[in-house]
């Protein structure tokens, strides 16, 4: 018992002692010995988006790009998770009308070629702009007339 009490005496004083050689006040930390903050990038945040100025979709109403879109969708195994009619699976609904990231030319546009967290792989750096675009003027023709094969 009389060790145990003489540790715990030695223990405090070289506290004591580290304390009082200090420069600065108990919970300040040096400058040299912080750090400097480093940004964690976070990707794509929901919500109002800050969209960046992108040209407007160029294939926009046309009917030829949305089946070519409609290829691109079957091609890149969109399919496997957003559903074979986009009409959702493991990955959301494309068919319906809300859209955590937005449902702009340029937010799904974006949503594809950056991805998104949980599950949606990045596109941009695989196809080409114009093909995402076509892949734009698909996901927007869903529940149109002029969706090219529309489900049954």
């Amino acid at each position: 018992m009389m060790r145990h009490r003489s540790s715990l005496w030695v223990a405090a004083a070289a506290l004591a002692c580290a304390l009082a050689a200090c420069d600065h006040a108990p919970g300040d930390v040096a400058a040299s010995s912080a750090p400097p903050p480093v940004p964690t990038p976070v990707g794509p945040v929901p919500g109002p988006a800050q969209n960046p100025n992108r040209r407007p979709n160029p294939y926009g109403g046309n009917v030829g790009a949305m089946t070519e879109g409609r290829q691109l969708f079957v091609r890149m195994n969109c399919s496997g998770c957003h559903g074979g009619r986009a009409g959702g699976g493991m990955g959301p609904s494309l068919r319906d009308v809300d859209w955590l990231y937005g449902s702009t030319d340029a937010q799904i546009f974006d949503s594809i070629a950056e991805g998104r967290a949980h599950g949606m792989p990045s596109w941009g750096t695989r196809l080409p702009e114009d093909q995402i675009w076509k892949l734009v003027a698909y996901v927007k023709s869903l529940r149109t007339p002029d969706e090219p094969h529309p489900p049954s």
